[in-house]
């Protein structure tokens, strides 16, 4: 049974942050090792503080590859990676030594996935100045993975898994046409090609989780974690045949009013729409996103096509903050994430929220049972 689940390799995060405490909190939870086997990847001396920390006695066991792996509640295997200096980083301050171990981390988890040793990669947050300050200029997780793996076409997604408040059957995604950039560039960099590659890749994504089973991948299926109340399914794929409904955002208030506002939508973001139908994405906009997020909300899209960062981050994270999931599309491996940042603030005083760990954890698990 031990071996029939995924194998996830989870990375530590910025160790100046919240990554650690919340992977150690998540840990406890017998409902991720009903869904995969996790395995740490960083500095096993920085997860042994953070079970001190929670005061859990689990133990962090060091092992040299993600097969040897034996975790359970009680125990936490963790792949060794980054400098020992990594230790001497303070809680809640920016770093270079803690953007390196994030970063030592993060190549380490990604390597193993691209040579089909773990399943999917989970990551903890990293801080974007302190991975500056070591050198590593990218503008987050999504940039650095899709270098690494020798990708272009990729995106960013927001997912929020199927709930009471939440009406589309497989959940709903939001995927962002721009993302880690200045406003003042966004105009600039949005194009039809771009705004129908994002709506190709979500397109992509929601077909997945909403084509029929494949034969012999059964359930799923536990408890809500972190009391939330009753049952969650976690079938690998639901059971609609249909496409998914893709609404388009537009980019100025009230889709531009015909133009008085910006022209954006009538000479952009409409043909690309128009474009993607032609294809056969069942694709509806640009939308005002204030009231298309509503509508999504109530069923009627199964994934959003935003034009900026914000502007789908704020609408998805009001619907579920801590239930939200960071997904990146396009990738040869499997990453999801949590939704949140490395949270400084509050950061190794047992404050951070757990959820979206344990539901980032679920989403890779999911994943990586239906993935061909």
């Amino acid at each position: 049974m031990q071996s029939n689940k995924p194998l996830i390799a989870v990375t530590m995060g910025d160790p100046a942050g919240v990554g650690p405490e919340i992977i150690v909190g998540a840990w406890s939870e017998t409902v991720v090792h009903d869904w995969c086997r996790p395995v740490v990847v960083g500095h096993p001396g920085i997860m042994r503080r953070a079970v001190a920390l929670w005061g859990t006695g689990l133990k962090v066991v060091e092992v040299e590859s993600p097969e040897s792996a034996r975790p359970s509640p009680d125990e936490i295997p963790c792949v060794p990676c980054g400098a020992a200096e990594a230790l001497d980083v303070r809680p809640g301050q920016l770093d270079a030594r803690a953007g390196q171990a994030a970063y030592d981390a993060v190549m380490t988890a990604t390597r193993l996935a691209l040579d089909g040793k773990v399943d999917a990669i989970t990551t903890a947050p990293l801080q974007k100045e302190a991975l500056h300050r070591a050198g590593h200029e990218y503008p987050g997780h999504t940039e650095l993975l899709a270098h690494v793996c020798g990708i272009d076409d990729y995106a960013m997604m927001l997912y929020l898994g199927p709930g009471e408040d939440l009406l589309p059957p497989a959940g709903l995604a939001v995927v962002h046409v721009t993302l880690h950039t200045a406003l003042r560039n966004v105009f600039g960099q949005l194009t039809e090609e771009a705004i129908l590659a994002k709506a190709r890749l979500a397109d992509q994504f929601m077909s997945r989780l909403m084509r029929p089973a494949k034969k012999g991948s059964g359930p799923i299926c536990a408890e809500h974690p972190k009391g939330r109340s009753g049952k969650l399914d976690l079938t690998p794929f639901s059971s609609s045949p249909s496409r998914p409904r893709i609404g388009v955002c537009a980019l100025n208030p009230h889709a531009g009013e015909g133009g008085l506002f910006g022209d954006e939508e009538i000479s952009i973001i409409r043909p690309a729409v128009q474009r993607g139908q032609a294809e056969g994405l069942r694709l509806e906009g640009p939308l005002p996103v204030d009231t298309l997020m509503v509508h999504a909300r109530g069923g009627k899209f199964d994934a959003v096509v935003a034009m900026y960062h914000d502007q789908g981050h704020i609408a998805l994270k009001l619907l579920g903050m801590h239930r939200a999931v960071n997904v990146t599309l396009g990738l040869p491996i499997i990453r999801t994430s949590v939704a949140h940042g490395t949270a400084f603030d509050i950061a190794w005083q047992r404050r951070a929220e757990t959820g979206s760990m344990i539901e980032a954890l679920r989403v890779a698990a999911l994943l990586a049972t239906g993935k061909e």
